[in-house]
């Protein structure tokens, strides 16, 4: 999946775990990553929550995606920082799955809170 993942490619994400169910993914954050404010866009820290998801949520040969995500913003970041995403699966019932993602900062303080919703599809992915 991360191999056709251009978004992810373009902000510089790297995969340092994937396994069935559970994912790592960090972001070094760029200047042009940054709000108004000169902090990390919120979008983009859930963009990187999001790719962990994706991974821990797409374990076989079925496309799983989201049916819904919500997060908790708890601190902020701004440029230079290393950000991590780590997703784990907490159940899967039929189609439905509920994942967990945490986003930490380099010294390991929590950045947002994930929740995510997956729905698996019968769509093969694509090769």
């Amino acid at each position: 999946m991360m191999q056709r993942d251009a978004a992810s490619t373009m902000l510089g994400m790297t995969v340092e775990h994937d396994a069935p169910g559970e994912a790592v993914v960090s972001m070094t954050v760029r200047e042009d990553m940054l709000n108004g404010f000169a902090i990390t866009h919120g979008g983009l820290v859930f963009t990187l929550a999001d790719t962990a998801f994706a991974i821990a949520c797409n374990e076989d040969e079925r496309v799983t995606v989201a049916g819904g995500a919500d997060i908790a913003f708890l601190k902020s970041t701004t440029v230079g920082q290393r950000l991590t995403a780590r997703a784990i699966r907490r159940v899967v019932s039929g189609r439905n799955g509920l994942y967990d993602v945490t986003v930490t900062d380099e010294s390991g303080d929590v950045v947002a809170e994930v929740r995510g919703r997956s729905l698996t599809t019968n769509r093969p992915h694509p090769r």
